[in-house]
């Protein structure tokens, strides 16, 4: 993973072998595929801001192989096309408690715990955090979430860390050149 340490950071032995093992990504939404921000028009309308690189991550990652989920605590139509627009068919909102949520998506998905990846940021997601394969914070997350951590991206939430966290596992199970050659269209 010498590449990846060269784009990023250099990874451990122990999460490189977690993320081969992973069939199922769950991600949070605030504070990981954005920046944390809410904006409140006047209207109420709420707006987010969302990095495309995350997406076209998300996108890579389920044509390697991997299943994507979103459980998030808050409800947004803004989330629901987002994921939508991106192919994510698991999109569990208003999860106050997102183990709820995990469970289901083990069930249904016929998954272990040990196939499961999740990235978070705060309070709410170490429930999850704790059942999982692979345990991911991003840079800026609250710092007790980081600890618990298998991995903290160098990518701040809204930032990236999605794509981090897709070029890690595509990257640990495809080999290192996947991205280059075959996603990206060009060869090695």
């Amino acid at each position: 993973m010498e590449l990846f340490g060269q784009w990023y950071q250099p990874v451990t032995t122990e999460v490189i072998n977690k993320a081969k093992q992973l069939k199922l990504l769950i991600c949070d939404i605030d504070g990981i595929f954005s920046d944390g921000s809410v904006y409140m028009g006047n209207s109420g309308e709420e707006i987010k801001a969302f990095n495309t690189k995350d997406g076209f991550g998300l996108k890579a990652l389920m044509n390697s192989g991997v299943e994507v989920a979103v459980i998030t605590g808050r409800k947004s139509e803004i989330v629901a096309r987002r994921m939508a627009s991106l192919g994510v068919k698991y999109v569990y909102q208003g999860m106050e408690t997102k183990l709820i949520g995990y469970q289901e998506l083990c069930k249904d998905l016929n998954v272990s715990a040990e196939q499961v990846g999740f990235i978070g940021d705060d309070f709410p997601d170490l429930p999850v955090m704790r059942k999982v394969g692979l345990s991911v914070s991003v840079s800026d997350g609250h710092p007790y979430v980081k600890q618990v951590a298998d991995y903290v991206t160098v990518t701040g939430g809204g930032k990236g860390a999605v794509r981090e966290l897709t070029d890690l596992i595509i990257m640990a199970q495809q080999g290192e050149h996947y991205l280059t050659s075959t996603v990206a269209g060009t060869s090695s």
